[in-house]
């Protein structure tokens, strides 16, 4: 149960950090669990999703104070990734979130979901898919060295 426990609750964890403003590469956790053939891989793609999810819910609360905390440093994405975010999500409006996976923009889009007021339902739904898939490309490409 231990195990279970820090497997599953660590690549949660990894995967929460991972779309958070904490450097993390949950894919490569994800791999590695897969490739040891010693976990549930229906298990741990929904953990990871799950996880990667929640931790985009983070962002879009930040985007909902975002004006007083969007100049300190701190702050999770740059203002030119900001900027960049805000265009792609004014054009391509809330669909925009099924990208909430890619590098770079996935996590601004977030954060603009939230300082352009998205509805948190349409947001988890979108986020979650978008999340979802992405693991279970990694678990089929991973599958691919067994």
């Amino acid at each position: 149960m231990a195990e279970f426990i820090v497997v599953y609750g660590g690549l949660f964890l990894l995967s929460f950090l991972a779309a958070t403003i904490f450097p993390a590469q949950s894919e490569i956790g994800l791999a590695a669990l897969i490739l040891s053939q010693d976990y549930s891989l229906a298990l741990l793609i929904v953990v990871a999703s799950a996880g990667n999810t929640l931790g985009s819910v983070v962002n879009w609360a930040l985007g909902r104070g975002v004006e007083r905390f969007r100049d300190k440093r701190w702050f999770p994405v740059k203002p030119d990734q900001l900027n960049r975010a805000i265009a792609w999500y004014r054009k391509y409006g809330r669909w925009s979130l099924l990208m909430s996976w890619a590098p770079f923009i996935g996590d601004p889009l977030t954060v603009v979901a939230g300082i352009l007021r998205e509805p948190i339902l349409s947001f988890v739904l979108l986020v979650a898919i978008a999340k979802t898939v992405r693991y279970i490309v990694v678990a089929a490409l991973t599958l691919q060295w067994l």
